[in-house]
């Protein structure tokens, strides 16, 4: 029933893909469970700096393992020495630490942390970005690649910091 509904009066739904529509249904799923099991029920962006910090701290970071998705974000968001026209999109606020996020899209710093920081503070924006309509704007047009990266480091970090039953 909400699908039918959706198709009939969201602007742009009806165009989008399936996959599209079912990769954006499946990040909000991977996001609240995200939330509850790595988060502690409630995700904010100083709370995904300490859970970096809490990670970095315990040795179990692994932010090697986001390299696949950091490419795609580096390509996105900066190229050909400057940032794209999609940067400014993510709407990133003073406590998403842009400076941070900025130095490792351009490259100048390498550092675990900050890559993996990076990479959570820009699925952090997604996931405002979506639930706060902002996607909307432009009819979740273009956004495969988007939640498909964002989907694969949710489940990556569930698997690795979550309460999954075995």
């Amino acid at each position: 029933m909400s699908m039918q509904w959706l198709l009939a009066k969201a602007p742009g739904f009806q165009a989008l893909p399936e996959a599209d529509r079912a990769a954006i249904f499946n990040f909000t799923f991977l996001w609240s469970l995200f939330e509850a099991q790595v988060m502690g029920n409630f995700a904010r962006a100083d709370l995904i700096c300490a859970k970096v910090d809490e990670w970095r701290d315990a040795g179990t970071l692994e932010a090697d393992q986001y390299a696949p998705e950091l490419a795609y974000l580096r390509q996105r968001y900066f190229a050909n020495g400057a940032f794209t026209y999609h940067y400014p999109h993510l709407h990133l606020r003073s406590a998403d630490q842009p400076a941070v996020v900025q130095s490792v899209l351009d490259g100048s710093n390498t550092d675990p942390r900050d890559r993996l920081l990076t990479v959570l503070m820009i699925v952090w924006r997604f996931r405002n970005n979506l639930f706060h309509g902002e996607k909307w704007a432009y009819q979740l047009q273009g956004q495969l690649s988007n939640f498909t990266h964002a989907n694969t480091v949710l489940m990556r970090l569930l698997e690795q910091h979550g309460q999954l039953a075995a």
